[in-house]
């Protein structure tokens, strides 16, 4: 069983990982926050040019080329505070889930103490219940390691996703005959 004193390092221990976290979150609100300030700005900013722009204009077919060279770079902030947007959520969730894996081991470990010191004070001819318990919580953990890592997959998969949709918006927002950083480096060593 736990002393007292293990048992207040144990609170202690977990009282600090949850001040942790709360100051992880209070980052990533902060960082969320500062993202939408310099989203609301540049917003600002650019409506300020566009109805500057479109005061100068002087018919239909200026108003339409204004109209196509506006939602090109439109298309690309918006998928770059995706990505930004995606970069903060993850950072955040790669803190808790840290946090989370420390403290299950911590439990995970405590737990199999307990078993031990437990089992040293059993009458004899209990071995086999003892047995039962420590097989059922190996199985559990075994389940929860499994359960655990198709969780983490499947949220590497979703981050994925959600940066292929970003790359592809912020495709779709350049103008056509334009090429691509990337295509104009790998042209520039092909040397054509």
């Amino acid at each position: 069983m736990m002393t007292p004193d293990q048992l207040m390092a144990a609170q202690k221990a977990h009282m600090e990982t949850l001040l942790g976290l709360t100051h992880k979150a209070f980052e990533g609100v902060e960082k969320l926050v500062e993202l939408n300030m310099q989203l609301a700005r540049a917003a600002l900013n650019d409506s300020a040019g566009t109805a500057k722009a479109a005061l100068s204009v002087k018919d239909a077919q200026q108003l339409l080329a204004l109209q196509a060279e506006l939602l090109q770079p439109a298309a690309q902030k918006a998928a770059a505070y995706n990505r930004s947007l995606c970069d903060i959520a993850q950072t955040v969730n790669q803190e808790w889930v840290r946090a989370t894996e420390v403290q299950l081991a911590a439990a995970q470990q405590n737990l199999h103490a307990m078993i031990d010191s437990a089992s040293r004070g059993t009458p004899g001819g209990s071995e086999d219940a003892l047995a039962l318990v420590k097989s059922a919580v190996t199985a559990a953990n075994h389940a929860f390691e499994r359960v655990h890592k198709a969780a983490r997959q499947a949220a590497d998969i979703a981050g994925a996703n959600l940066q292929s949709v970003a790359d592809q918006a912020a495709a779709a927002g350049k103008p056509p005959g334009k090429p691509s950083a990337a295509g104009a480096s790998k042209r520039s060593r092909r040397g054509t």
